[in-house]
């Protein structure tokens, strides 16, 4: 559920302001210098990961290079953060998990299809994409598998394009969180530079700030519930 419906943008803003006057003035800085840099144009998939600390190095990643959101398929494993390896990158992320369904990829590839997501898959394939050649008109998710079984066959049904990194060695896979940080490098570089329109708008930035701001600071339930009281 939302945190913020119902409430109006602009009580919103307002309750960024002052939850924003209990941070320091240095992390109030980074938070604008990286919310300029925030997409949802791109976002990642991740289906049924099982070792959490490679799926803690894609938050990392993702964190990295200004990806806000992150979808987890949990169908026969439940994903936990590892703190060691994603060093705190989970709280600046927005998460997404997909665990109440029968077959929870179908229910995460339709919900993103229904809002204007293109769906690429991880996998070579005989009509599959190179991260320089892949079109990124269109806002893209990036499905990732297993390292062992890779994508099921749902996911590779529903996808609409394929994309592989190119590889010149006898090993015929990479590690997950090493693909995710290359095409996240070689995508987000892309995007970037083109004349796409790729970045937040002003609500999305107002939202995204104030779930930054609420996990900074201590007790902000009681500090927004107090501000919100007086606002009525």
């Amino acid at each position: 559920m939302d945190i913020n419906a119902g409430l109006p943008l602009q009580t919103r803003q307002k309750l960024l302001n002052y939850l924003l006057s209990f941070i320091s003035d240095n992390k109030v800085k980074k938070f604008g210098e990286n919310i300029r840099h925030r997409t949802r144009h791109l976002t990642i998939v991740l289906e049924d990961i099982y070792q959490p600390h490679n799926a803690s190095a894609v938050l990392r990643s993702c964190d990295c290079f200004g990806i806000q959101d992150v979808h987890i398929i949990e169908n026969l494993n439940k994903y936990e953060v590892n703190p060691d390896v994603a060093l705190g990158s989970a709280k600046w992320l927005t998460l997404i998990k997909y665990n109440k369904e029968t077959e929870n990829t179908r229910s995460c590839l339709v919900s993103l299809k229904k809002k204007g997501y293109k769906i690429v898959a991880t996998s070579p394939h005989k009509n599959d994409f190179t991260p320089e050649s892949l079109t990124l008109d269109k806002k893209t998710a990036l499905v990732f598998g297993t390292e062992l079984e890779g994508l099921t066959g749902n996911a590779l049904e529903m996808a609409d394009e394929y994309v592989r990194i190119p590889m010149y060695g006898f090993t015929e896979s990479l590690n997950i969180s090493v693909s995710a940080a290359l095409l996240l490098f070689t995508l987000t570089e892309r995007l970037r530079k083109s004349d796409i329109n790729w970045q937040l708008s002003e609500e999305e930035k107002t939202d995204i700030m104030l779930q930054w701001a609420r996990n900074v600071i201590k007790k902000s339930d009681l500090i927004e519930r107090e501000f919100l009281k007086n606002c009525e």
